[in-house]
């Protein structure tokens, strides 16, 4: 039987999968220019939050929005940025570099957790994000040869914008954060469209292939990211989204022939090896402490 802490992390491992397209959809698109997917992108994806919330919430939806407070607000503009540059990031370099870069994100969050929250991280979890990082790094050793800077530079701000996302979603976890992505996408919507107010016209089937990206995997996966950070660690939730970049270049590989290199499939592999090995040491442990009756939901 699952627990809370062991629930959130099969909610993520499912939800980093089905992300991992996103970069496939990426490469789909092929008439709308980078500020129309973001715009699109966006529109589906406030849709899909604000159903969810207007359903969990009915006739409190303004007050739930209202209880986000200024933490809230300063979430939404860390959501904002981090979106903004992750489309560009995209647009302008390869999957795999995008990703590999991306992959800072837990490590990031782990640092920022530890002098923000006092989190303290396992000597196991340590041993087991090092191996990760060596992953990484075999992946990174070609992928970011082939320049591309402001792409790298995207992915970065992406990585760092995040990770101070995540921090305020753990720090603030007893109330309802859900808003805050809801905010963080009406502030992307307007934005864009003033960008792209006589540019929005673009082909049905990349209008679809948008509501496939922001409306049901990003809206999907972001609800499950919020009410994982209930549950687990800052840096541990970041650290299972490494599945999603590992997972990200094989798609591109597999449907699109984009060249991955060795170092991209043996160190992809190690990444998701330790993100799985991880996962299951949580859930086992977690699941003993219920036996003794003394499980930690922190």
């Amino acid at each position: 039987m699952f627990n809370n802490k062991s629930f959130s992390i099969f909610l993520l491992l499912v939800s980093s999968i089905a992300i991992s397209f996103g970069g496939l959809i990426m490469r789909n698109i092929e008439v709308a220019n980078t500020w129309q997917i973001i715009f699109y992108r966006s529109l589906f994806f406030a849709v899909s939050i604000l159903t969810i919330i207007i359903f969990q919430n009915r006739v409190s939806f303004f007050k739930s929005i209202k209880n986000v407070g200024f933490p809230g607000v300063i979430g939404a503009v860390f959501y904002t940025f981090a979106n903004i540059m992750f489309v560009h990031a995209f647009a302008n370099t390869t999957v795999a570099n995008s990703l590999f870069t991306l992959s800072s994100i837990p490590f990031i969050t782990a640092i920022l957790a530890f002098f923000f929250l006092g989190e303290n991280i396992s000597k196991r979890t340590i041993s087991i994000m090092f191996v990760a990082l060596l992953g990484i790094i075999i992946m990174i050793s070609e992928g970011l040869a082939l320049g591309q800077i402001y792409g790298n530079l995207m992915a970065l701000g992406t990585a760092i914008s995040f990770s101070c996302f995540t921090i305020i979603l753990r720090k603030y976890r007893t109330i309802d954060m859900l808003p805050t992505i809801l905010i963080g996408g009406l502030i992307i919507l307007l934005f864009t469209f003033f960008i792209s107010l006589e540019n929005l016209i673009i082909p049905l089937n990349e209008i679809f292939l948008c509501f496939l990206w922001g409306g049901v995997l990003s809206g999907c996966v972001n609800y499950i990211f919020i009410y994982a950070t209930r549950y687990l660690y800052a840096s541990s939730v970041t650290f299972l989204m490494l599945f999603e970049f590992a997972l990200g270049p094989f798609w591109v590989w597999i449907f699109l022939n984009e060249t991955i290199s060795r170092n991209t499939f043996y160190g992809g592999i190690l990444v998701m090896a330790s993100v799985f090995i991880y996962s299951s040491i949580e859930v086992f442990i977690s699941r003993k402490k219920i036996q003794k009756g003394r499980i930690n939901l922190n």
